[in-house]
């Protein structure tokens, strides 16, 4: 660890593990038992505290805390729990990442994210790769969001939810339930169809997209979306299938919070 890199204002705590590469600035404080990795900066007035293993070159803003506690009333702090970020993650300002409720386990940002100024991501929470979380996004405990995923400002996920990868999530939403993959979900609950953009934007061909668009259109013909993805697959043969058609229709196989609904426009005035 070079002295160099690291401002004289700054903590770094004995058994705290940091690359000589590293760049600490004023007043912030790094645990004893948190590492970080090659090319990755803090800036000033953050804390990474015990038990955080943040990535290479990734990119702590100002005010950010990585590692507290959970916000959880029943919770031992003795427990010995953690939080991973995968490479080239950015953090902007004032960013939360709350350590795991249980022991061995962590909350886990993956790679090349973006956590814009002021989210929050809950205890337990499992976040894909190249997702972006948008300023005063709130994710509660155990969500889950797949790889790709735009949550747009302000947006509050309910703990237990799940929300599919290459979905794109709009300002304010609220999210109680499950969110298939590569859709669109504005207000609450409410899937407005697929994110064809976004499914362009990462290489999807037409006939994909055209396969996604008749699954879509089938399982959300009614609200028992669960029976009508299971009825969809068993005539499909899986071996011609593109990944996008399975995940999205074995993504109706489990989760604990039901699933949003389809609401067309003409239905929503």
């Amino acid at each position: 660890m070079s002295k160099f890199n690291i401002h004289p204002s700054a903590i770094v705590e004995p058994g705290a593990i940091v690359s000589e590469s590293v760049l600490v600035g004023p007043f912030s404080i790094i645990e004893s038992g948190a590492q970080i990795e090659d090319g990755s900066s803090i800036d000033s007035h953050c804390v990474i505290r015990r038990g955080s293993k943040i990535g290479k070159y990734c990119k702590i803003d100002s005010f950010s805390v990585i590692g507290g506690d959970p916000q959880f009333l029943g919770f031992i702090q003795s427990t010995n729990s953690g939080v991973i970020i995968g490479d080239n993650t950015v953090l902007r300002e004032g960013v939360t990442v709350h350590r795991s409720c249980y022991k061995e386990k962590n909350t886990i940002v993956g790679e090349k994210c973006l956590l814009m100024a002021n989210s929050h991501v809950a205890h337990d929470c499992q976040i894909g790769d190249s997702v972006v979380l948008a300023n005063a996004v709130l994710l509660a405990g155990h969500v889950f969001v797949g790889d790709k995923t735009f949550i747009g400002g302000g947006a509050a996920v309910h703990q237990f939810a799940r929300i599919g990868a290459g979905v794109m999530v709009g300002g304010l939403t609220v999210i109680t339930k499950d969110v298939a993959p590569y859709c669109m979900v504005t207000g609450r609950n409410a899937i407005n169809g697929l994110n064809l953009i976004g499914l362009k934007r990462s290489g999807i061909d037409r006939s994909t997209i055209k396969q996604l668009k008749e699954a879509f259109r089938y399982v959300f013909s009614s609200t028992n979306t669960k029976v009508l993805a299971q009825d969809y697959s068993k005539h499909l043969e899986k071996s011609d299938l593109h990944d996008a058609i399975i995940d999205f229709l074995s993504f109706f196989n489990s989760g604990e919070r039901g699933f949003a609904t389809f609401i067309s426009r003409k239905d929503s005035h």
